[in-house]
C-alpha cells in the first residue's frame, strides 16, 4: 500500500511558505502522493493554484486534486486547469471528484445546489470529452493544452453511499474515499462495495481504492491538535456534532498511524492519504519514520 500526505492547508498557520515548504519534503521523503483539497468559504489556499506551486517544485509524486466539486465549476476552465497541471506535473496528476457537501461554497460560486449527483455525472462526461480533445461547441478548438497522459489523468470518484457508488462506477477508475477515525472496518466496507458496484456496472477491472484519514504527529498535544482541527474543519454540521466526530480521531502517535496503516492495508486501500492537522514540519519527520518502518 502506498501513502501520500495531504498539504496541511486547512491548519492553522498555513503561511506563504507553508506550499512550497511541504511539498518539497514530501517529494523528499517515502511518499506516493502530494495532494490538496477544494474548499471555498473557509480559511485554506485554492486548490488548483496551489496544485500548480506543488507540480512545479516536485519531480517524483504524482499531485492529487482531492477533491475537485465539479457541479460548482464550468467545464472547460477545468479542463484547461487539468490540461495545465498535467503539463505541469509531466504526467503526474490524479483527479479526485464529487459533489461536495457545503452549500455555502456553492453560494460563494453562484452554482446550484440541487441535483448535485445528476450534474456530476453530467459534467464528468462533459469534461472528459474535453479532455479528449473534442472542443466545447460546434466551430470552436478544444480546450488547451492538451494533457501529457493521454486522455488525461485517472478520475477517482469522492462517493459515500451506495446510489452514489453505483453511479461512479460507470465513469470513474476508483474511488477517494475517507474514515475520519481511520477505522479498517469502514474501510473495507467502502471497498467492498466498490467492488460491487464496479462488477455490477460490468467494468473489467477493479477500482483504484483511496482512502484517508486526519493525522496529528510531531506536535506538542497531538491528540488535541487533532480534535480541535476536526471540530473546527466539520463546524457546518454544527459543533455539537463536530465535537462528537472529532472525539472518534486517533491518529496522534506513531503507534496509532502505524496500527491505521496495517488495518487500511489489510482492508484492501491502494493507498492511503495522510491529512495533516498541523503545519509544523516535525510532522512529515514522524510520518517519515512511521512509513520507512512499514517497508
Amino acid at each position: 500500500m502506498k501513502i501520500g500526505v495531504a498539504l496541511p492547508q486547512m491548519a492553522p498557520g498555513y503561511g506563504p511558505g507553508t506550499t512550497v515548504d511541504w511539498a518539497r519534503r514530501i517529494d523528499a521523503g517515502p511518499f506516493s502522493s502530494v495532494s490538496v483539497g477544494e474548499r471555498v468559504t473557509f480559511s485554506n489556499p485554492e486548490m488548483v493554484a496551489t496544485l500548480g506551486a506543488c507540480a512545479a517544485v516536485t519531480e517524483r509524486v504524482r499531485v492529487l486534486a482531492n477533491l475537485w466539486v465539479l457541479p460548482q465549476h464550468r467545464m472547460a476552465m477545468v479542463a484547461q486547469q487539468i490540461g495545465t497541471l498535467d503539463q505541469l506535473s509531466n504526467g503526474r496528476l490524479e483527479v479526485a471528484v464529487g459533489v461536495g457537501g457545503r452549500e455555502h461554497d456553492y453560494r460563494a460560486l453562484g452554482a446550484d445546489f440541487t441535483r448535485r449527483h445528476q450534474q456530476l455525472d453530467d459534467k464528468v462526461a462533459e469534461l472528459k470529452s474535453l479532455l479528449d480533445g473534442k472542443p466545447p461547441f460546434d466551430g470552436a478548438d478544444p480546450v488547451g493544452p492538451a494533457c501529457v497522459q493521454p486522455g488525461g489523468p485517472i478520475i477517482l470518484a469522492g462517493a459515500m453511499g451506495p446510489k452514489a457508488m453505483r453511479r461512479a462506477a460507470h465513469w470513474a477508475d476508483g474511488i477517494s474515499g475517507f474514515s475520519i477515525p481511520g477505522d479498517a472496518g469502514e474501510i473495507a466496507k467502502t471497498g467492498d462495495l466498490a467492488d460491487r458496484c464496479w462488477s455490477e456496472a460490468g467494468r473489467p477491472t477493479p477500482p483504484r481504492k483511496v482512502s484517508g484519514c486526519f493525522t496529528a504527529l510531531g506536535v506538542t498535544d497531538a491528540p488535541t491538535a487533532l480534535r480541535s482541527f476536526t471540530s473546527r474543519y466539520l463546524n457546518f454540521l454544527g459543533p455539537k456534532l463536530a465535537d462528537l466526530i472529532a472525539a472518534t480521531t486517533r491518529a496522534s502517535t506513531p503507534e496509532a498511524l502505524a496500527d491505521i496503516l496495517d488495518g487500511a492495508e489489510q482492508a484492501g486501500c491502494d493507498e492511503f492519504i495522510l491529512v495533516p492537522a498541523v503545519t509544523d514540519l516535525n510532522f512529515l519527520e514522524v510520518a517519515a519514520e512511521v512509513v520507512t518502518a512499514r517497508s
